[in-house]
């Protein structure tokens, strides 16, 4: 049993730096190919498109949801205080700071990253990616870098989206369920944000893009076995990237936590 356990952790081990080690390659090849003629503008905004506009509606429902549910949640304690007007600046850093960039994240790789590397690798059951290669034609230059620059740059705005609706949501129970004054709202949540609380929330986010693009591509680019090798690897495209968000959320908490104390 001894020697069975370690020869599956170390296979483990073996395919986490294998995977590892091909997101890096991907990451490398797909950053070099931006500055690479000939480009393709039209094929980045269909891509902001998609990866973007499309997920207005999703990305609405949710935040505004959470919002009344932080709101709701936070009102349960903060009542027993007779603290109910801090709830504005309770949920307006919260959701700024972690709920609005994680959950966007996590909204974006379940909806566009699946899409992505089931696209990709539909393309590369039938063998279109090859043919893109016996054109002369780049795989990465053609369908990586664009996904990449549409998420590293829709996925901020998503965030400053849903970040408004969030504490949209919030204000609604507030001022119609809590009795808060609108001004007094509005007032408490102003005071308590700050440009460094809206940066450390945007800037983690063009890092999640990233690792949605490179993640999905890189599963859609290395699937096997026809339908089931595609539905495979959408599967692990989106638990992979769930997990990479988290620990990319954690260490840039960490990080700006000692910046912006």
């Amino acid at each position: 049993m001894l020697y069975e356990f370690f020869i599956t952790l170390g296979s483990r081990v073996i395919s986490f730096m294998y995977f590892m080690g091909g997101i890096s390659n991907l990451g490398i090849q797909t950053v070099c190919s931006i500055f690479v003629p000939p480009f393709k503008k039209d094929r980045i905004f269909e891509q902001m498109k998609k990866a973007g506009f499309d997920s207005l509606p999703i990305v609405s429902l949710i935040s505004l949801f959470i919002g009344f549910i932080f709101a709701l949640q936070s009102a349960y304690f903060m009542q027993r205080m007779g603290s109910e007007i801090y709830i504005a600046s309770l949920v307006a850093l919260a959701i700024v700071r972690e709920l609005g960039p994680v959950i966007t994240a996590l909204i974006v790789a379940g909806r566009v990253g699946a899409s992505i590397t089931a696209e990709l690798g539909s393309m590369q059951v039938t063998e279109q990616i090859d043919a893109l290669e016996t054109l002369a034609t780049n795989p990465i230059k053609y369908l990586v870098m664009p996904r990449f620059l549409a998420l590293s740059l829709m996925l901020p705005l998503l965030t400053l989206y849903s970040d408004a609706i969030g504490i949209l949501g919030s204000y609604m129970i507030c001022v119609f369920k809590l009795g808060i004054s609108s001004s007094m709202y509005l007032r408490v949540t102003a005071e308590a944000l700050f440009y460094k609380d809206l940066f450390t929330g945007l800037f983690k986010t063009i890092f999640f893009g990233m690792i949605i693009a490179l993640v999905s591509c890189y599963e859609g680019f290395n699937v096997v076995g026809g339908a089931e090798g595609v539905g495979r690897a959408t599967t692990r495209s989106v638990v992979f990237s769930f997990i990479m968000i988290i620990i990319a959320d954690c260490f840039f908490t960490a990080m700006f936590y000692f910046i912006f104390p």
